[in-house]
């Protein structure tokens, strides 16, 4: 007689790799369109008379829509469905990504960056949600630190295209600003062969529909958990409800402490190339594109630690490490001397490619912690939030910049770095090798979280 096994003891298959593919869009569009508006912005200043101000607005209007999208998303896909949602957002970027062609206006852009930033965010607890509940348990943690991976792929590519589109010339900032509808479209027409997740039709007491999705991607011979998937009525706040509260704070101020500096620098990386003087011709933006691409070998080895040593010293020591780099650059731009080109891009490498290593916890974190009835809205709060923190910071980095130097600015980037290096030391919880019922039974009092969850009858996975 066959074993009866459940969705998390299942191996990797050509399955998870398509799930993985469905749910790595976000991460590719969201790195996509915020790295090529760095690029884009650079050319427009050139071309239309700009004030600090407009140019924070366009550079955070992203951002800024990406709170709404994730507090808004999240909570929907929680309540109406993975795919539904899914599909719509991409069909909607498509479109407004192709209208960024078409303004003439920078208030304009301010408007349509805003509403592409709402469907990102909405976007990414849908993601986040559907390969957490679709991983096997012994490759979740690398299957999710992996589409942190493409929104590097994302950011990266957006500098390459930018870099070789400059040669449209006064209207290539155009392009740039249209070609994010090419992978929206594919993924748009890709998602609409995608499966609900069971986890969620049962949570929502449509176990018979989840069954048979099971069945039909995994076989009869598999079931979707040991635990059983009780029916909870939605409600937003929950996430700050029955322990939840904690980690709720801890997810936020986490990866706000990590994305403020890195959208800020990320945004404005060929301006700050450029105070070092690096501003003839477009070698700041082929240093940009250098950058960025060698920030994905930071990803590879983390995708094999984070799930051989666990999540809490993947997130610990980068931190830390970030903290020193980016001090480094503002020590050798305070110095006075005139630091090498190399040299620069070593020390962006270096911490680049460890940020890059801890950003898997952006996925990983707040989608293990949390039960299936609010995976969706807590990761979607915490992309709100930490998009808005960024939003601010992007939007200010201009000004801070023109007005304190490149020293200043990178000696704030550290001590923020080196702040979330105390928040991970005493408040990162261990969730390797749980299964998503004992991880999310952290969220419920003190005691051995991994026994717990087999002694509560009613866990909610």
């Amino acid at each position: 007689m066959n074993k009866v096994r459940t969705m998390e003891e299942m191996p990797l298959s050509r399955f998870h790799f398509k799930m993985f593919a469905y749910s790595g869009g976000s991460a590719f569009l969201d790195g996509y369109i915020i790295g090529i508006i760095a690029v884009a912005l650079s050319v427009m200043q050139r071309q239309i008379d700009m004030s600090l101000t407009v140019t924070g607005l366009i550079g955070m209007a992203t951002l800024a829509g990406m709170f709404v999208g994730g507090m808004l998303g999240g909570y929907l896909t929680d309540l109406m469905g993975r795919k539904k949602i899914f599909i719509i957002n991409m069909l909607i970027i498509a479109i407004v990504s192709t209208l960024q062609f078409f303004t003439n206006d920078p208030m304009q852009l301010v408007i349509l960056r805003f509403i592409l930033g709402v469907m990102i965010g909405a976007d990414f607890p849908i993601a986040g949600a559907l390969m957490t509940e679709f991983s096997p348990q012994k490759n979740r943690g690398s299957l999710l630190g992996g589409l942190n991976g493409l929104w590097y792929v994302g950011y990266a590519s957006s500098y390459l295209v930018g870099y070789f589109m400059l040669v449209f010339g006064d209207t290539s900032w155009r392009w740039m600003l249209l070609s994010s509808a090419v992978p929206a479209v594919i993924m748009f027409f890709a998602r609409l062969k995608m499966p609900e997740s069971p986890r969620w039709l049962a949570n929502k007491g449509r176990e018979e529909e989840a069954n048979a999705i099971v069945h039909k991607i995994y076989g009869k011979n598999v079931v979707m958990s040991k635990e059983p998937e009780i029916k909870v009525k939605t409600t937003f706040l929950d996430i700050f409800r029955n322990g939840n509260g904690k980690w709720t704070m801890f997810v936020a101020v986490f990866w706000s402490l990590q994305v403020v500096p890195t959208f800020a620098i990320g945004t404005y990386i060929p301006e700050i190339l450029g105070q070092f003087g690096f501003a003839n011709g477009t070698k700041e933006y082929l240093g940009s594109a250098i950058i960025n691409i060698v920030y994905l070998v930071g990803l590879f080895p983390f995708l094999y630690l984070v799930e051989r040593y666990g999540r809490r010293p993947t997130l610990i020591w980068p931190f830390l490490v970030c903290s020193l780099s980016l001090i480094a650059l503002g020590l050798g731009s305070a110095s006075g001397t005139n630091m090498s080109f190399i040299l620069i891009v070593v020390l962006f490498i270096i911490y680049g490619t460890l940020n890059t290593g801890m950003g898997i916890h952006q996925w990983i974190y707040p989608n293990e912690l949390f039960p299936t009835h609010i995976r969706g809205t807590a990761m979607g709060f915490s992309t709100g939030i930490t998009r808005i923190t960024s939003a601010i910071g992007t939007l200010f980095f201009p000004a801070f910049l023109a007005n304190y130097g490149v020293s200043a600015t990178f000696y704030a980037c550290g001590a923020m770095y080196f702040i979330g290096f105390l928040v991970a030391l005493f408040m990162a919880p261990e969730t390797k090798n749980m299964s998503l019922s004992q991880a999310s039974s952290m969220n419920k009092g003190s005691g051995n979280p991994q026994n717990k969850s087999f002694t509560q009858k009613k866990t909610i996975n």
